[in-house]
This record gives structure tokens, sequence and C-alpha cells, in this order.
């Protein structure tokens, strides 16, 4: 009886930590599904597009002028949610940033947003599928996962240098990978400067952009793939140096 009641209570608390775990998974997808979902059922996108971000420019403006150190840190928190629960926008937010802060500040509170809500996007997916992707596909992915790992911070850089990938798709994908936080956080806080830079530059002559294609021209985006080429020289250096004569 005492080995058996022994046995019983050794099992409860892995048991428990694996309802908690679920539990706690479940709860994560609940929120975000919630938060997804009314940000399309209220339609909050509309507040998130170039027209509406010029129709409202006198009044974000003053409010900004009047305000600053809060409109500060609702710019930020916006671009956090916006961001974090991979929702269309960012691009927008971006533009209002250098707006209303300047292409300086701009850059910096959009980099401070993105960064964070990248982060907790990338935290998210590891905590709710890498373990699940690695049980289904993890005999194709050793390996994936393994060259990865060795190069992760160039492989990340050149991926937020080049503006082809989507900002999101990058964020969830990389939390799936065995990719160290710290050099997610910072591959992305830096790959993220150029892009932010040149939105809110341009954000400060709001009103001669009528598309967001007048930004992205061919030659801007040509120079965010060199930049990108330009992060791997390092990698292929390595290789080519490490190669027997």
């Amino acid at each position: 009886m005492i080995r058996e009641e022994t046995i019983m209570t050794n099992d409860m608390p892995s048991s428990e930590a694996k309802s908690g775990l679920s539990a706690g998974k479940i709860a994560i997808v609940l929120a975000i599904g919630v938060a997804v979902a009314a940000f399309f059922y209220f339609d909050l996108g509309q507040f998130l597009s170039l027209q509406a971000l010029k129709d409202n420019r006198d009044y974000l403006l003053s409010f900004t002028e009047t305000h600053a150190a809060v409109a500060a840190v609702l710019f930020v928190l916006v671009y956090v949610a916006v961001t974090g629960l991979s929702l269309p926008g960012a691009v927008i937010l971006t533009l209002a940033g250098g707006f209303l802060f300047g292409a300086v500040l701009g850059t910096l509170f959009v980099n401070l947003g993105a960064t964070t809500g990248a982060t907790l996007a990338f935290l998210v997916s590891r905590y709710l599928l890498r373990d699940w992707v690695e049980r289904k596909f993890g005999k194709w992915l050793g390996p994936v996962q393994q060259g990865f790992a060795q190069n992760a911070f160039s492989y990340l850089l050149t991926l937020r240098l080049i503006p082809l990938f989507p900002f999101f798709v990058v964020n969830l994908i990389s939390g799936l990978t065995r990719m160290n936080v710290g050099a997610y956080v910072v591959a992305t806080a830096l790959g993220i400067i150029p892009g932010s830079f040149v939105y809110a530059y341009a954000g400060r002559q709001l009103g001669t952009i009528n598309s967001l294609q007048d930004i992205a021209s061919p030659g801007v985006i040509g120079a965010f793939v060199l930049l990108g080429l330009l992060a791997l020289v390092p990698n292929l250096y390595k290789k080519w140096a490490g190669r027997p004569a």
C-alpha cells in the first residue's frame, strides 16, 4: 500500500504539469484567436491604412505635440500588438512613426515595438508549435535545425535586411528553430533598422505619398537585397577559408 501510494504521489506532479501546460497553451491560443477575430470583426484595419493616416494627420500631429510621452508609449504598444499578433499594418505604423516623431526617433520607436512584438511572436510559436513540429517532422528537420543553429544570427540578419520575406512569417518560422532568444532579438533589432529608417523618413513627406509603391521602389528593394547579401559574406568566407587546399 505504501509503495502504491508513493508511486501515485510521484506521478501526480508529472500529470498535473502536463495538464497545466496544455491548459496554458489552450489559453494562449484562445487569447490570440479572440484578439485577431476582434481586429477583423470591428474592422480595425481601416485605421491602419495610408488614407486613414493622411485623413487624420492633423489630429495625430496635434495630439503628439501636446502629449509627446503618452503618444510615444501608445505608438510602441500598438506596434507591439500588431507585430506580436501578426496583423497587417506595420508599414503604415512605420510611416506614422516617422511623420509623428521624425525619422530618427520614429525609427527608434518602431525598432522597439517591432523587436518586442517579433520576440513575442517568436516565443509563442516556439511554445505552441516547436515540440509538435519536431515530433512530426524531426527526421527531416534535423539537418536544417543543425545548419540554422550554426549560422542562425547571419541567416536571420539577412532575412531581416531583405524585405522580400514577410516579417511575420520569419517570426513564426524562427520560433520553430533552436535559435537562441538573445541572438534572435539582436539580429532582429539590427536587421530592421535600414527598412524602418527608409519608411520613417518617407513618413516625413506623408503628403506626397499616394501609395506604398512610391516608397518601395525597385532601387530601394535592390539596396536591401544587397545589404542582405553582404550579411552573408562572413559565413561564406569562413566556409571558403575552412575548405581543404
